[in-house]
């Protein structure tokens, strides 16, 4: 019997340490909680390093323990909602003064997580932030929180929805105004709003398919009403199809522009980079093949993020390095979103209508309807030569090393970016229309449930049973952006790129 009780332990992971300390009933075995079992969180909220103030957060049940171990402020415990100035303490020993801080406790479930939620307030530096968070680390129950642990909590608790949860960390990463509103706007929920009219509406049309499979058009149920959800999910998907027709508006804004800038050697390739970043980030030299590998940087272009890669110079070589860097090189024009050949001006044939008359074929064959070309180099021919190639909506003459032309260059490059990826903004820096889809995940289950009402429609009202299947199954795939149904596939997605802390 006593294997057997020990057999049934094992099965039953959770609960094997008190379980088997009741089961040899030693009231001198006192065994620590495992980390499954510490349900109170902590970690730091604020960057690591040196600053004015570092914020630690503790959430979960023992978060008042958490107050009373550490926080020595005059009261035992606190005022909800209030901060307090105190002096930070070790648990163990209440004479070692670890920090002069503050702390405000929020009383769940009134808090960001909806649990009990207490912050520290303290100086920020490595030998003050180490010993606090030491000094919790020693509290039964609590334990160092999982990156994005803290959002994942308030989702579950059912504070915020998948959205906002993005919304919350596009915010941290958000590095131009544009980002900034985008992400804003999902974190105030107003994503979570637009996604859950859709799923409405999709449940709407159910609820009327519905209603005619239990009691069928006649004294019950009036006539027109196949009809009528029809009507209302033929609109569903036209209003679907014009989200998921936005050129990726909403994904590029979020993640950035790809750009590649890409030409041959001596080009000046380099020193456009330069001039963008308005800073030495690439090195530039007359010898060819100076740039061997790609250079990318996070640039603000016009209010659009964009990431700009320098490539090597495009050429036939014998030289095994610079050879793999032409390889990349390619690759990255080929995926990137929109290329920019730069060109010595100099060297184009003159009177040539077709600018690709006079270039090397390996760099010819990198030029498609998403290439607009720099010519540089401006300052060394004449006047006459240069109107042989004036300067049109994706074609600028400049001298980078001048700065002839650069103005007007980057006036016609930021419209041009606002055209082919629809993003336009007002006086204010607005989106005039702003995207509804941010992420890719989005597109995907909206992408599903487009789908699935395409096939009810291609049903005919004989077929009202898969019909309804099929709006169930709509309506599902628009819950999971919000997290509304069936998110557990998701969760990991979601948070596993926050920062610890948040």
């Amino acid at each position: 019997m006593a294997l057997r009780a020990l057999c049934n332990i094992s099965a039953r992971p959770h609960c094997l340490r008190s379980t088997t300390a009741a089961y040899y009933s030693t009231p001198s075995i006192s065994l620590p909680l495992s980390e499954s079992q510490k349900k109170t969180i902590y970690a730091l909220s604020t960057p690591k390093g040196k600053g004015g103030v570092g914020v630690i957060r503790i959430s979960g049940p023992q978060s008042l323990d958490a107050w009373r171990s550490v926080v020595k402020s005059g009261r035992q415990d606190p005022e909800p909602w209030k901060m307090n100035r105190c002096k930070i303490v070790h648990p163990l020993r209440k004479d070692d003064v670890l920090d002069d801080g503050m702390a405000v406790f929020f009383k769940g479930p009134k808090s960001f997580t909806s649990e009990d939620v207490l912050e520290l307030h303290i100086h920020s530096g490595r030998a003050i932030t180490s010993s606090v968070l030491d000094a919790l680390s020693s509290i039964p129950g609590l334990r160092h929180a999982e990156a994005g642990e803290f959002t994942k909590r308030a989702f579950k608790s059912g504070r915020i929805d998948l959205t906002q949860a993005e919304g919350i960390k596009d915010m941290i990463e958000a590095e131009t105004d544009a980002q900034r509103r985008i992400a804003v706007g999902a974190a105030m929920g107003i994503s979570r709003v637009k996604f859950t009219e859709l799923r409405d509406e999709i449940i709407g049309c159910l609820a009327l398919i519905e209603a005619l499979i239990d009691f069928g058009e006649g004294e019950d149920i009036e006539e027109g009403v196949y009809d009528q959800a029809r009507t209302r999910a033929q609109t569903l998907l036209t209003t679907i199809e014009g989200h998921l027709s936005d050129r990726r508006r909403g994904e590029l804004l979020r993640s950035g522009v790809r750009l590649a800038i890409f030409g041959p050697p001596n080009a000046g390739k380099s020193t456009l980079l330069n001039f963008l970043a308005q800073r030495e980030a690439a090195i530039v030299t007359p010898i060819p093949g100076t740039t061997r590998d790609i250079l990318e940087l996070s640039l603000d272009i016009g209010g659009i993020p964009v990431l700009v890669g320098d490539t090597a110079g495009v050429r036939e070589t014998e030289d095994l390095v610079e050879e793999i860097g032409v390889e990349r090189a390619k690759k990255a024009v080929q995926a990137a979103d929109i290329s920019l050949c730069v060109l010595p001006l100099p060297e184009i044939r003159p009177h040539s209508k077709d600018i690709r008359l006079g270039l090397a074929p390996e760099i010819q064959e990198l030029i498609d309807e998403k290439t607009v070309f720099l010519f540089n180099k401006a300052d060394l021919v004449s006047g006459a030569s240069q109107n042989t190639h004036s300067t049109t909506g994706t074609e600028w003459q400049v001298s980078l090393s001048t700065g002839q032309g650069c103005k007007a260059f980057l006036s016609g490059f930021e419209k041009i970016l606002q055209e082919r990826f629809d993003l336009s903004f007002d006086s204010t820096g607005q989106d005039r229309n702003p995207p509804l889809i941010t992420h890719s995940r989005h597109r995907v289950h909206l992408q599903s449930a487009a789908d699935f009402l395409r096939v009810f429609l291609d049903y005919g009202s004989q077929d009202v049973v898969l019909g309804a299947e099929e709006l169930r199954y709509a309506a599902q795939a628009v819950g999971r952006i919000s997290g509304t149904v069936d998110v557990e596939d998701v969760l990991d997605v979601v948070f596993r790129e926050f920062c610890i802390g948040k």
